[in-house]
């Protein structure tokens, strides 16, 4: 048995680029992707414990993960898309318990970025979010 990983720990943030590289339905549908990064940006919530922003950085290109750093909260400003939600949302879309369109509608998980880029590649966005939720985490 694989042992669970501290969300946004480095180990994690790095386990998280080995998901998404390995992952061919990410690849295939992100392809022709060259709009540049995209950073998972994870805003306090102190009722559970959680009283820190902090996000993870995910330089994409043409179907691979570049790179995959933790960053701060003004890091995540410089990526061209973020997406920000408390830990909660984070918990239930990398649980599977919430998809990544439904959540940005919901306003559960915000957008910064163009949405008609991303709209283009809503089937790269749930494969990346689903190669993610591979990697064995440990909540809160």
């Amino acid at each position: 048995m694989t042992a669970s990983l501290e969300f946004l720990s480095r180990q994690w943030v790095a386990a998280c680029a080995r998901a998404i590289n390995a992952s061919a339905d990410y690849r295939d549908a992100s392809l022709d992707w060259t709009h540049g990064a995209l950073s998972l940006v994870v805003t306090p919530q102190p009722q559970i414990g959680w009283t820190e922003t902090a996000g993870v950085w995910l330089e994409l290109d043409r179907g691979a993960c570049r790179k995959a750093i933790r960053i701060s909260e003004a890091e995540a400003e410089a990526a061209p898309f973020r997406l920000t939600g408390d830990y909660a949302a984070w918990r239930e879309l990398l649980t599977g318990e919430l998809r990544p369109v439904p959540a940005i509608m919901a306003r559960r998980i915000r957008l910064s970025g163009s949405y008609a880029v991303l709209l283009r590649y809503v089937k790269s966005a749930e494969a990346l979010i689903a190669a993610v939720t591979t990697v064995p985490t440990a909540f809160l």
